[in-house]
């Protein structure tokens, strides 16, 4: 395997884990930078779907005590029973629609012109939800009912279109609906979980006949994977602080600044 490949691989990964669970859109970001390294992962973009699964497992390590919890108080406990519809209630929707859509979405919208485009406009959209969101309601996600995951859940379905931001979507239609900002974040970890692994499962399905055959593809994927893996450990853990004291304003800003310069790279034709 060339060095400088491995090389754009594990960057590529650390900006995956440091993007996933911030409203910026770790999807866009890995778009725009593939655009600008030249870097060309395994076919059907298997690579940018995959090393999120990285990201993830550092969720599930982090929250593991809760995981543990629901799992062992399912059918038992009334309140894990809850948290648990609740997160399959909210993952329902991207699961069904993300399936039919699957080939428009790979083949259409993974471009960076659509990225470039959704961080400006995503953007704006956070500022405006931060100036309008109603007082919050919900404090904790033990007190979300089954509605507002479902809602939340069909916000999420909007982040299919690259640039737009999983977790931004969730956390803003949280924010909607009247859930505080630390806990719009926490349940967008939690959703990201059946989410990632989904998304996943059903890439490396699609792709396994020509996947299966490229030993280097796989070895990319791994390098973004771990290295995804390490950069989330390090982002969730003080994100919670973070938004709790700043809001999302400056994720909001920092997408229309980044929008902004791709979208001018784009039309001199630096990116593309």
């Amino acid at each position: 395997m060339d060095v400088i490949v491995a090389l754009k691989a594990l960057l590529l990964g650390v900006v995956e884990g440091l993007t996933e669970f911030i409203p910026v859109s770790s999807t866009g970001h890995l778009i725009l930078m593939e655009a600008v390294l030249g870097f060309e992962g395994p076919k059907g973009r298997v690579f940018e779907i995959v090393i999120q699964l990285g990201a993830i497992l550092a969720i599930c390590w982090l929250y593991r005590a809760r995981i543990w919890v629901t799992l062992a108080g399912l059918f038992r406990d009334p309140v894990a029973t809850r948290f648990a519809i609740n997160v399959l209630v909210a993952f329902l929707p991207a699961a069904v629609i993300g399936a039919l859509a699957h080939g428009l979405i790979k083949s259409v919208l993974f471009n960076p012109w659509v990225v470039a485009t959704s961080l400006v406009v995503g953007g704006f959209v956070i500022l405006l939800i931060e100036r309008i969101a109603p007082r919050p309601a919900i404090k904790t996600v033990d007190g979300l009912s089954w509605k507002t995951a479902l809602g939340i859940g069909f916000c999420q379905t909007v982040a299919m279109i690259p640039g737009i931001s999983r977790s931004g979507a969730t956390i803003m239609g949280a924010r909607m609906f009247g859930v505080d900002r630390p806990t719009s974040a926490e349940f967008s970890f939690f959703l990201a979980m059946p989410t990632m692994l989904g998304a996943t499962v059903y890439d490396v399905f699609k792709n396994w006949s020509t996947l299966g055959a490229d030993t280097d593809g796989i070895l990319l994927i791994v390098i973004g994977f771990t290295a995804a893996l390490i950069a989330a450990m390090a982002v969730v853990s003080r994100l919670i602080a973070f938004i709790s004291r700043y809001g999302f304003a400056p994720f909001a800003w920092y997408r229309i600044a980044l929008g902004t310069v791709a979208l001018a790279l784009l039309g001199v034709g630096a990116m593309g």
